[in-house]
């Protein structure tokens, strides 16, 4: 059913289990899947990022870019303790559901497998979660995973 399966994550429970649900997915389907991670900003001065910690928004980029492979190798290897050999990981900057949405249009994926909150909670009730944002502008399926 899916030959390319997209998943952000973020280090939330959520993303945890959207991984989980799209590792089972693919290798149903014996389809690839496309990890991605996009540090989003909690505070003016933090940058999350799954697996690492809170990360200084003064750390440098250098330092950032590193954060974000640790948290991209971590959900690539739990992929592929899962049986899946088909993954590969992406560090983006940018507005979330718009680089998941853009990431989804250029691998041409047919679906994406997202929590349906991450840890940006309070933020996503202010100006609408990017899970939200996601299904209403992806071109493909969209998998929300609570």
């Amino acid at each position: 059913m899916f030959s390319t399966i997209v998943v952000p994550v973020d280090g939330s429970e959520t993303a945890s289990t959207a991984l989980d649900i799209a590792c089972k997915l693919a290798s149903t389907d014996g389809a690839r899947l496309h990890i991605l991670h996009i540090p989003e900003s909690l505070a003016h001065d933090t940058l999350l990022v799954w697996g690492v910690g809170a990360v200084s928004m003064e750390a440098s980029t250098e330092q950032l870019e590193r954060a974000g492979r640790q948290l991209l190798d971590a959900a690539t290897q739990a992929a592929g303790a899962r049986g899946i050999t088909d993954v590969e990981g992406s560090l983006h900057q940018g507005d979330p559901a718009r680089v998941i949405t853009e990431q989804a249009k250029t691998l041409d994926a047919d679906a994406i497998v997202m929590g349906s909150r991450g840890l940006s909670d309070i933020a996503g009730l202010v100006v609408g979660s990017v899970s939200h944002k996601v299904a209403h502008t992806a071109p493909c399926h969209v998998i929300s995973v609570h």
